[in-house]
């Protein structure tokens, strides 16, 4: 059991949309032989859209709108990926990925820097402590200087660096990449398909001249010295334990540095580790298994309408059609067939292991942050929903397809693409999203996935907060004077929906015995 788990790696993906990704996870693909051919993500003369973006609404728009989940052996490792829309309107959906994954990978645009979503999410990765190696995209365009880039990693996401690679020029004169970590030289020609030729070239030899030319010679040199001189060696431990990111520089798109960046993942990155659960730390040696459902997906396979609840492996052994403890439900549940996945494709498994993401048929027994166990009543925390901040009626545009319409909503909503309310004063559904995006992306699935038609109406919310009281009387007072703005959300828990933030203001004030929050957990 232990060497499973010492082999397997589980890491996400994230990045501001359009740093590259899914470019990059796709090359990954290339080099773990899932993928015989890289789809040019952004070449509309090729029709293989990228491999990790399989909803019709992601290659119209070419965005990642949901994670995928993609895995592959590489080198005697067993590597999980998770590829997160990027786009901040779909930023929860990443949060909770965070939960399921033992290190991250960040993608920065190498002419940009870092961006807005970029420090968001490292943000999560600071409160979980989970270590994280950085990649620096697009080196074959024109770009910042490397050590302005260095600097501004350090300063904006407020954790130390330590290149493990090093580019010689960026834009038309890229020459290609020297591997620090392994002491080899990478020469670049750019090829979407193939990978580059690794020439071993000793650093103070006349040869590295011959290859990249006398100026960048020099130049690599010095710049190797002074990285020598301003950062420490990289130590693991300091990596492991997320107060050093480790740099690599490349272009995903040419298939430049990935390897390297990929070679070094697999041997310095995390196996799974321990997961805090309410009643106790959940080690991944143990021998029973646990396991929780962070992300649910509907319509993987249009054709069969199905549901997949996805499951992250804590610890033990997951097995085909043995009996599991539902917690929530307090009932037995068997799985006949569970998957593993390639994006969309998926297979049959027999067994699974710590760090795996199993994909489960679910018949809307899941809801996200629902656990399975071998009997033990444990509660895994850390799922956070967000309180909205735009709110609309959702209205059937279709009076004769009124029973697809509520099917999709129910769906959609257990899915966490969005959050739903009830009116009490008017019985009217609101629907509460962090972005404008998400809208069209319920409006197009409804319509697409459950032939059912809705329009959206408008609706002056400013916040929606759930409410709490140890004092009925006081709550009571406060339901009968806010009776309006009342509203319950899919577990039936009371939600206060304040139309200004004057108003959540001086409610705050005029209930003080009144618990006010703005994540669904507490």
């Amino acid at each position: 059991m232990n060497s499973e788990i010492q082999r397997r790696r589980t890491f996400a993906i994230i990045s501001h949309p359009d740093a590259g990704k899914t470019t990059l996870t796709e090359k990954l693909l290339l080099f773990g032989g899932q993928i015989q051919v890289a789809g040019a993500v952004k070449n509309n003369k090729i029709r293989k859209t990228a491999t990790s973006d399989w909803m019709e609404i992601e290659k119209q728009r070419g965005i990642s709108v949901t994670t995928s989940v993609m895995e592959f052996d590489y080198d005697g490792y067993k590597v999980n990926i998770l590829d997160t829309p990027g786009h901040q309107d779909f930023a929860e959906d990443t949060f909770r990925t965070l939960t399921a994954v033992d290190s991250v990978i960040i993608v920065v645009d190498g002419a940009k820097g870092v961006e807005t979503q970029t420090r968001k999410l490292m943000t999560v990765c600071r409160m979980r402590n989970t270590p994280v190696i950085i990649f620096i995209n697009k080196m074959d365009r024109e770009g910042r200087d490397p050590f302005d880039l260095l600097d501004e990693l350090e300063k904006e996401l407020q954790i130390s660096v330590r290149p493990l690679s090093w580019p010689i020029n960026q834009g038309a004169k890229f020459k290609g990449v020297y591997n620090i970590y392994e002491e080899r030289l990478n020469l670049f020609t750019p090829d979407k398909q193939k990978v580059t030729e690794t020439v071993e070239v000793e650093i103070h030899s006349s040869e590295l001249e011959a290859r990249v030319g006398e100026k960048d010679a020099q130049k690599l040199r010095d710049d190797l010295e002074l990285i020598d001189g301003v950062y420490p060696p990289f130590d693991v431990e300091t990596y492991l334990s997320a107060d050093v990111a480790p740099v690599f520089f490349g272009s995903a798109l040419n298939n430049f540095g990935v390897k390297e960046l990929l070679d070094c993942f697999v041997k310095i990155a995390p196996s799974p580790r321990p997961t805090m659960a309410e009643e106790r730390t959940v080690s991944p040696e143990e021998d029973r298994f646990t396991g929780f459902i962070f992300k649910i997906t509907a319509n993987i396979d249009p054709n069969h309408r199905s549901c997949i609840a996805f499951c992250k492996v804590c610890s033990g052994k997951f097995q085909r059609n043995a009996p599991y403890q539902h917690v929530r439900l307090g009932k037995t549940v068997r799985f006949s067939s569970p998957t593993q996945f390639m994006a969309q494709r998926k297979s049959t498994i027999e067994e699974a292991w710590p760090g795996d993401i199993v994909g489960l048929p679910d018949n809307q027994i899941f809801k996200i942050g629902d656990t399975l166990t071998e009997g033990e009543l444990l509660h895994f925390r850390g799922l956070p929903c967000f309180s909205p901040e735009l709110f609309k009626y959702i209205e059937n545009d279709d009076p004769m397809k009124s029973k697809q319409l509520e099917k999709g909503i129910s769906q959609l909503m257990n899915e966490g693409v969005a959050q739903l309310f009830v009116n009490q004063f008017n019985s009217r559904k609101i629907i509460g999203t962090v972005g404008q995006l998400q809208f069209e992306v319920i409006q197009y699935r409804l319509e697409n996935e459950y032939g059912a038609r809705c329009r959206w109406e408008p609706v002056g919310l400013y916040k929606a907060c759930w409410i709490e009281s140890d004092d009925a009387a006081e709550m009571e007072q406060f339901k009968k004077r806010k009776y309006q703005y009342m509203a319950k959300d899919l577990e039936g828990r009371d939600v206060f929906l304040a139309d200004s933030g004057y108003v959540l203001q001086m409610a705050q004030q005029d209930f003080k015995h009144i618990k006010f929050h703005f994540t669904s957990e507490f």
